[in-house]
């Protein structure tokens, strides 16, 4: 980080190689992005994007900047900030990207104090292109144009002027394309986009292809077709699965922790909407792009993995919504209870309530008043717990959208790993306490940023 060039504004108020203090950030966005376009050699430019071969992918950084910030987390809202605050929170993941010679960025649909980023060219030129010397190109998002008026889609022309005069290179325009072409032509021949922004966009672009091959190798390897899904990449997902859960409680008594499960238990049972439903672990943007229940693809669900990890002997009961009948003359040895959100992408996502969708803490108040119980939550973020249930079930484990690998859970809940995950983010005890910010007077989270319990008792 420390090869950055420096700059300073007035209004920035530090230097940017200050977010070099911060290893954490540098590590985790490097592997991002070497991950898919392979490793820079030493002495690569600055700023200057960088491919390593053709079984590497161009990257995109997005969504540039604040997208993570807005007021009350609302999808395409708006980020209230100052500048000192986007620069040490929000941009500082974009310089490593920079460094690392990422060929493309994506700009955000939201605002930033109340201006739009596709429009904003303080930003992306003065800043992004100018000071931080990002040599690749600026992409707009999905009809990101047609969102910069009111109603949607209006007064296109002056859309098309005011994003390409900001700075964006390449215009995502899935369906009205001949009439942002007819549109974006007359703007150049009348000067109102100077031929000197079309050539920076060009020399961007191609800059970007060059690297990538795209000249020589226009079309992609479909030799590469086999590896899509093998061996390797499941192991790699399943490893995934069981380093990113979390441990919120095991145990009522801290002294006899309820994990590792007992593999070879005479009789268990698994219950709930997400104990065998893929598209579920997998959640949005998979598939389609909201996502959808089933067995959208191929993969492991929770109960799959369950049987897969018992013992010969163990009998495995199956209902997704049991009833009190279902306890009537049947000794448990304990329940698994996997519940969670329905898959989303976007603003269909929104949500000012974050309960748990389903009546799944009705379903697990059920199971956890007969039966010793593991509740699983499914879920692309922290969503409501309420302190009776809490106290009802013997352990919690947070395992967010864990995709197509089910037996990333099974290795970790029987014992074969230990749990490493912690939580990303402070987990709240109601939505009247968002945002929350550690270090408020009123701070007082149900779990804290970093919390994680593993099996053995430690407490990260």
């Amino acid at each position: 980080m420390k090869d950055l060039n420096v700059c300073k504004d007035s209004r920035w108020g530090r230097s940017y190689e200050s977010y070099s203090e911060d290893p954490e950030v540098v590590r985790k966005m490097t592997s991002l992005i070497t991950g898919l376009q392979g490793q820079p050699p030493q002495g690569h430019p600055k700023g200057y994007p960088f491919v390593g071969g053709r079984n590497n992918v161009i990257a995109c950084a997005k969504h540039f900047v604040g997208d993570g910030g807005t007021d009350k987390g609302i999808n395409e809202g708006n980020t209230i900030s100052s500048y000192e605050d986007l620069e040490r929170i929000h941009l500082a993941p974009y310089l490593d990207c920079i460094s690392q010679g990422v060929c493309t960025v994506m700009a955000s649909y939201s605002s930033l104090n109340g201006r739009k980023l596709h429009a904003d060219y303080f930003l992306l030129t003065e800043i992004l292109k100018h000071k931080l010397g990002f040599k690749g190109f600026l992409i707009s998002d999905w009809e990101a144009l047609d969102r910069l008026a009111d109603p949607y889609g209006s007064n296109y022309r002056n859309c098309i002027l005011s994003t390409v005069n900001a700075g964006i290179d390449m215009v995502m325009v899935p369906f009205r394309y001949q009439f942002f072409l007819n549109e974006l032509m007359y703007l150049v021949e009348s000067g109102a986009i100077p031929m000197t922004r079309v050539d920076d966009a060009v020399e961007r672009i191609l800059r970007v292809k060059f690297v990538a091959g795209l000249f020589e190798h226009p079309l992609s390897d479909r030799s590469l077709l086999d590896l899509v899904g093998c061996k390797a990449h499941r192991e790699l997902a399943r490893e995934a699965v069981r380093k990113s859960l979390v441990l919120l409680k095991n145990g009522k008594d801290p002294k006899k922790p309820f994990l590792p499960l007992d593999r070879n238990a005479e009789r268990i049972l698994v219950t709930g909407t997400h104990a065998d439903d893929l598209g579920y672990q997998c959640g949005g943007w998979t598939i389609t792009w909201a996502g959808s229940s089933g067995r959208t693809t191929i993969g492991t669900t929770i109960l799959d993995a369950v049987k897969e990890a018992v013992g010969d002997k163990t009998e495995v009961i199956y209902e997704q919504n049991p009833s009190p009948e279902t306890f009537t003359g049947q000794a448990f040895s304990y329940a698994i209870v996997v519940v969670g959100e329905e898959p989303y992408a976007e603003t269909g996502g929104d949500n000012p309530v974050l309960t748990i969708p389903f009546n799944g803490p009705e379903l697990v108040s059920l199971v956890a008043d007969k039966v010793p119980t593991l509740m699983i939550l499914i879920s692309g973020r922290p969503l409501v717990l309420e302190p009776s249930l809490l106290e009802k079930i013997d352990a919690l484990i947070a395992a967010w959208l864990p995709g197509s690998e089910g037996v990333g859970i099974t290795d970790v809940i029987f014992g074969d790993y230990e749990f490493q995950g912690r939580l990303p983010i402070t987990w709240f005890k109601t939505v009247n306490q968002l945002p929350m910010r550690a270090g408020d007077n009123s701070f007082d989270p149900l779990f804290p940023f970093g919390f994680g319990l593993t099996s053995s008792k430690k407490v990260f």
